[in-house]
């Protein structure tokens, strides 16, 4: 029996949903029920009749779907595996933007801790912050973990004064212009597909701008036959797989998430196996975490 085979198996028994990030390894993409963004993911969690999910990605993702689901089981197969950018956030920082700014909504990616959450009005994923903030009744807005995605929602919502944190992603913010231009001078007949969490600088290069759901779908619906892509290379492989006459480059070699790599075959057997990485989230941060995540559903449709 291989191990695909034996996660079957213990998934039916155990009556588990795994859910998987594009970011994790292809294999463990392979052998999810769904794969997805953080908003369909989130979304999807919502609406599963199962016991318990599996979900392979990285902390924060555990922790919403806990959140969303406080009646099901939640389990991570690696509980290391951890978004840098979802610690960027200093409470103090909010406590003192709200005190200085009448009319605040504090819009929170859903890249960021459950206690960050608790802070925040609204939560927000890349595919839905442009729309949220517009809808948004507050004129001022204070976009928090990630500065990249604040400038870009910034920019696309002149009307409000958004005001940005220092956090970013690893992973896109090391990608900068000069790497681009190689990259668009090496492959010149592929468009450059972008995610809003890179730098302005990179964005200004971008023939397409969106979130890793958003990019699929460009390229699945474009002409063109080979892509330079913005964004973590775990998204090739369902860019592979929807595309297989079409070419996709990284912009530069390193561009993967070592977080979302530490997911495994092997790490999803042993949780089903033996219940390991259950998350937990304590009611009195469930209740007010949720506040934010239900308005994002509830403002996305």
């Amino acid at each position: 029996m291989t191990i695909s085979d034996q996660i079957n198996r213990l998934k039916e028994e155990k009556d588990a949903v795994i859910l998987a990030h594009y970011y994790v390894p292809s294999e463990v993409q392979d052998i999810a029920d769904y794969v997805g963004d953080s908003f369909y993911l989130s979304k999807v969690a919502t609406e599963l009749d199962c016991s318990a999910i599996v979900f392979a990605g990285v902390q924060f993702m555990g922790e919403s779907a806990k959140i969303l689901n406080p009646e099901k089981r939640v389990f991570m197969p690696d509980a290391s595996a951890d978004c840098p950018m979802a610690h960027m956030v200093d409470p103090g920082k909010i406590d003192s933007v709200r005190a200085e700014n009448d009319d605040l909504a504090v819009v929170c990616y859903i890249n960021s801790t459950a206690e960050t959450k608790t802070l925040s009005d609204v939560c927000v994923t890349s595919a839905n912050a442009v729309k949220i903030v517009q809808d948004l009744p507050q004129k001022n807005i204070f976009f928090v973990p990630d500065q990249h995605l604040g400038s870009f929602v910034a920019q696309q919502a002149p009307d409000k004064k958004v005001i940005l944190n220092d956090g970013f992603c690893p992973i896109h913010h090391q990608l900068t212009r000069e790497e681009v231009l190689k990259a668009k001078a090496e492959y010149p007949d592929a468009p450059f597909l972008a995610h809003p969490e890179c730098p302005a600088e990179v964005l200004a290069e971008a023939d397409y701008i969106g979130s890793t759901t958003g990019i699929i779908k460009h390229a699945t619906e474009s002409d063109a036959k080979e892509f330079i892509i913005g964004t973590a290379t775990g998204v090739f492989h369902d860019l592979e797989r929807k595309n297989p006459g079409k070419k996709f480059h990284a912009v530069i070699s390193r561009q993967t998430c070592p977080d979302m790599d530490k997911v495994s075959l092997e790490k999803i057997l042993d949780t089903l196996e033996n219940e390991t990485g259950e998350v937990f989230v304590s009611d009195e941060i469930r209740e007010k975490a949720l506040i934010p995540l239900e308005r994002m559903l509830e403002m996305s449709k």
